[in-house]
């Protein structure tokens, strides 16, 4: 330190426009636990306050991840409906998602063929298509991959919250 860093110091501290208080100030500033707090920053500082929005983006970050597993995953639980009537097929999916919902499966395999057999449109990917679309706790839904048998065959993610 030189002698102009001494004597700008003395200046700084013993000055006219900053005084005793601005010494008194600097003083605090250098040793904060002597700062005196108001009781609702203290308050804070020992409960403090949970932030909802690192919360919501937690869940939202959490959501997205658990669907992207879950698209990923094998199905837990798999529908053949090949020669079932409309019928038969839309019965066939009630009792099937109730039981899966039950045993808390997450992803279920609908195998409902392409349609190659049918005379106009494919009559049981129509009604899976509507099922799923009616059914309270079906959530995402997709064609199957090629090994599931590609566009004869549907999944569907249940939802845990509905």
């Amino acid at each position: 330190m030189d002698f102009g860093d001494i004597l700008d110091q003395w200046d700084r501290q013993t000055g006219k426009p900053a005084g005793k208080k601005a010494v008194k100030a600097e003083e605090d500033t250098a040793n904060p636990s002597l700062q005196k707090v108001d009781p609702l920053t203290a308050w804070m500082r020992i409960y403090g306050v949970p932030d909802k929005d690192a919360e919501i983006a937690e869940t939202s970050v959490s959501s997205s991840l658990r669907r992207r597993r879950l698209r990923a995953k094998k199905a837990d639980a798999a529908l053949d409906l090949h020669g079932l009537s409309r019928d038969e097929a839309w019965a066939a999916l009630e009792e099937f998602f109730h039981t899966c919902r039950q045993q808390e499966m997450e992803k279920l395999l609908i195998i409902h063929g392409k349609g190659l057999h049918s005379e106009t449109d494919t009559v049981l990917k129509r009604t899976v298509r509507e099922f799923i679309e009616r059914c309270q706790f079906a959530g995402e839904s997709g064609q199957g991959e090629a090994a599931d048998g590609g566009s004869g065959s549907t999944w569907v993610l249940l939802k845990t919250d509905f």
